[in-house]
């Protein structure tokens, strides 16, 4: 199954095996968790790699790990179902079928940043710190969950002719879209987009190591928040299943909330020089 993916067609003109990556009997294990399950164990390693050069505990990484997968997956899956009420009310049987796909990544950054705040303040460390620290992971995993929409043949765009069409099953087009066989790839456009940002945090954050310059807390994780909404907001321009209030994208109206207030976070750094404030005191912050 995984070679058909990789078939001389793909490149131009590429369709989803499937959402079953294997299947014994009645057991299955689907892409979509099992790429979720990649991305957290490789954002854990990243996460505790990056401490360890910043001369942290990488302990406390492992710890808070666990708290954003029981935060950010729960929130991810509420927020999905909550602007989907319309379908989700005919089969609420389908509520927690999270395999099934329907996560939102601003429901995920809701909750982690809450379960996250919780974590610093209990462990009297500097929240910005460790977002500063998880950031690069966040995007990084971002981009290989992305690739769930694929094997689910969903989150695609309009229909195109471009050389890199999606070809998607006639029970997964949108209503109004059935004569149409091919759309964007817009799963492919955002994960190419969250390599690209998690490139520029990596080059900081060691440019930052080697010159010793040290970078205002926060940096990382705001300048994340801005490159990815940035991308997703064109992105989701191109998107037949956007959710939806009314007539107003919902991704795309919280993407220029996250950007305004990742401008505000960095003028508050840098034209302001002041610190962000955090859970624990300056004082505690200069101690750690």
């Amino acid at each position: 199954m995984i070679s058909s993916i990789f078939t001389p067609s793909f490149i131009g003109n590429f369709t989803s095996p499937g959402p079953i990556l294997f299947q014994l009997g009645p057991f299955s294990i689907r892409w979509y968790g099992a790429l979720i399950a990649c991305a957290v164990i490789i954002g854990l390693g990243l996460s505790q790699y990056l401490a360890k050069r910043r001369c942290i505990n990488p302990e406390f990484l492992s710890e808070l790990m666990i708290w954003l997968v029981i935060a950010a997956i729960p929130c991810a899956r509420i927020y999905y179902v909550i602007f989907q009420w319309s379908d989700y009310s005919q089969h609420p049987e389908r509520i927690l079928a999270v395999w099934r796909g329907g996560l939102a990544i601003h429901g995920a950054i809701l909750g982690g940043i809450v379960a996250s705040l919780l974590f610093a303040r209990l462990k009297q460390i500097a929240f910005w710190q460790l977002a500063d620290l998880v950031a690069p992971s966040l995007i990084l995993g971002q981009a290989i969950g992305r690739w769930g929409n694929f094997f689910n043949s969903e989150a695609f765009g309009r229909p195109t002719n471009l050389p890199w069409k999606l070809f998607i099953p006639l029970d997964h087009r949108p209503v109004g879209y059935e004569k149409y066989s091919y759309f964007h790839p817009t799963f492919l456009y955002e994960s190419l987009w969250d390599v690209i940002v998690f490139g520029l945090l990596m080059t900081l954050f060691f440019h930052d190591f080697k010159a010793r310059s040290h970078l205002k807390l926060g940096t990382i994780f705001l300048l994340n928040l801005i490159s990815y909404s940035l991308g997703r907001f064109w992105i989701e321009g191109l998107r037949t299943d956007s959710l939806m209030l009314g007539s107003l994208r919902i991704a795309q109206f919280m993407s220029l909330i996250v950007i305004l207030l990742g401008l505000v976070g960095l003028s508050w750094l840098y034209i302001l020089s002041r610190s962000l404030p955090d859970v624990i005191s300056k004082r505690s912050l200069e101690d750690s």
